[in-house]
């Protein structure tokens, strides 16, 4: 990741999450780094908290963040996403309001809000 813009930063986040490549992702963050529900609780903070509450959402073969819009703002970047996912009830989607703050190229703090949930209809053979 050569360059370190926060549009760059959040951008080679999102192409990390939806490869599903750890390593790549833990790049983008500080060493450091906290993740927070939206004006809630803290999520994980470190690579070492967050390394493993990706590795289990990898696990989804149908995980997918599709950008709806993007504002940046400085060294803050919110991104509207849609994420496909494998729920217990069935695949669906999600909407998810992130919220990133880069500081040195690297991602520092990041709040989540989850929107609605949409069960997608069973596929048939």
């Amino acid at each position: 990741m050569e360059d370190t813009s926060p549009l760059a930063v959040v951008q080679a986040q999102l192409d990390a999450f939806n490869a599903k490549d750890v390593d790549a992702l833990m790049r983008t963050y500080a060493s450091d780094a906290e993740q927070f529900a939206l004006h809630g609780e803290r999520l994980a903070k470190g690579h070492d908290e967050l390394r493993p509450r990706y590795l289990a959402r990898f696990k989804e073969p149908d995980l997918f963040a599709r950008l709806l819009s993007r504002t940046v703002i400085g060294n803050i970047v919110t991104d509207l996403e849609l994420i496909s996912r494998n729920f217990p009830e069935g695949l669906g989607t999600l909407e998810m309001l992130c919220i990133y703050e880069v500081v040195n190229g690297r991602i520092q703090r990041a709040s989540f809000a989850s929107g609605a949930i949409t069960l997608l209809p069973p596929k048939t053979a």
